[in-house]
């Protein structure tokens, strides 16, 4: 009787549901591989134990560096900078997120057992941010001025099955003059594969002035004073010219080359940790927030990297840049499509020297016109059509 009695009060008010206990763990997956950001991911973490224990599984990450911390910027006493200094990245610079809610300070410590509790972490007056960079101490900590930050290598060791992670900086290494462009995408493996270099003296947007509504007394005003079939190439045979190597046009470009190989092989040494501890990796990619370089691995470079060591340079702490096979095409004028004119426009193209035959397989044509974004894809498809010019690098 009691049962039956109390069924007229379940029905009014009956229990409640939780609509997520009824999706499924492989829906929920997808969305976290959507969302990949690891910020927001770690706000998910805390949500409830299963979101908790899903997390974890996740894919597809995306790290997003706020900003950068030299070393020269982190106070440590005497023992801790010994302690730092055997740390791979001791020389180079510490890369640290910042601007994340108090939720995700945890997202170490809450997946981790044998931490302070989540409650002691939020009540705590450390780790407004997390760090990706040097791991010198044993957890991968660095305390600054009384925040916290962890190391990429400590946050991403919370997700088990990673493929496919990108990091990105805030910005490029290369501090350029505003109007200047300077883009460049590399491949590693144990070593640099290929890399290529775009760049320009300037960047001038076309100007098409069209006054239709004023009837017969209409007027096109048009900044390109170039026509005939070589519109866009500004010279006819692509020959560079003479004021190219007086004028320090030539030096420049060696300088763009050289600090991008820098960049390059810089990011490359810094991920190493990360790679090994990653190993159902297929897909890597470091790139910065203004798109001004991109390091790029595949599974068949990340595996070579974990079979092969790489080779440091003795002077720095970056990877070392093999001799080097450059081939340059230049253009003086160079119009896009889109009506952007690149003033002095340069695509070199570079490739170890001695590099087996196996990694020469992809066509020339199709590496550069894909390693960027329209309409510098663009810019580079027209840039090879020109005269090339061949160069050589020692190994540095």
């Amino acid at each position: 009787m009691s049962s039956v009695r109390s069924d007229p009060i379940h029905r009014i008010y009956p229990e409640p549901i939780d609509h997520f206990d009824r999706l499924p763990d492989s829906l929920l997956l997808l969305v976290f591989n959507k969302i990949g950001d690891v910020k927001a991911l770690g706000r998910c973490c805390v949500v409830s134990r299963r979101f908790h224990s899903l997390v974890p599984q996740v894919e597809n990450v995306v790290v997003r560096v706020d900003c950068v911390i030299s070393d020269d910027d982190c106070p440590h006493s005497a023992s801790s900078d010994k302690s730092l200094a055997s740390g791979p990245f001791s020389n180079l610079f510490r890369l640290v997120f910042g601007g994340i809610f108090k939720p995700i300070l945890a997202l170490g410590q809450f997946l981790r057992p044998k931490r302070p509790t989540l409650n002691e972490t939020l009540n705590a007056p450390s780790s407004s941010s997390l760090s990706v960079g040097p791991g010198g101490a044993d957890d991968g900590e660095l305390d600054q001025g009384g925040v916290t930050h962890h190391s990429p290598t400590q946050v991403l060791r919370n997700f088990n099955e990673i493929r496919f992670l990108r990091i990105e900086l805030p910005s490029g290494e290369l501090g350029i003059d505003d109007g200047v462009l300077l883009k460049w995408r590399a491949d590693f493996g144990s070593t640099l594969d290929n890399c290529v270099i775009l760049g320009a003296a300037s960047i001038i947007n076309n100007v098409h002035l069209h006054v239709s509504e004023y009837g017969s007394g209409a007027f096109c005003m048009n900044n390109n004073i170039t026509s005939g079939p070589n519109v866009g190439n500004g010279d006819d045979n692509g020959s560079i010219p003479d004021s190219f190597y007086t004028n320090g046009g030539l030096k420049l470009r060696v300088i763009w080359t050289i600090s991008s190989l820098i960049a390059a092989s810089a990011r490359h040494y810094l991920l190493q940790p990360i790679i090994a501890e990653h190993k159902t990796l297929d897909s890597l990619v470091l790139t910065d927030a203004n798109g001004q370089g991109v390091l790029c691995m595949n599974r068949d470079q990340l595996e070579e990297l974990r079979v092969k060591p790489l080779s440091a340079s003795s002077a720095s702490k970056r990877t070392l840049v093999p001799a080097l096979n450059m081939r340059l095409w230049y253009a003086s004028h160079l119009e896009l499509p889109d009506g952007v004119v690149l003033k002095g426009a340069t695509l070199v193209a570079i490739r170890p020297s001695e590099q087996p035959a196996s990694k020469k397989d992809v066509s020339d044509a199709f590496w550069l016109s894909t390693a960027f974004e329209e309409p510098y894809g663009t810019a580079a498809k027209m840039l090879v059509k020109r005269r090339t010019y061949c160069l050589e690098m020692n190994s540095f």
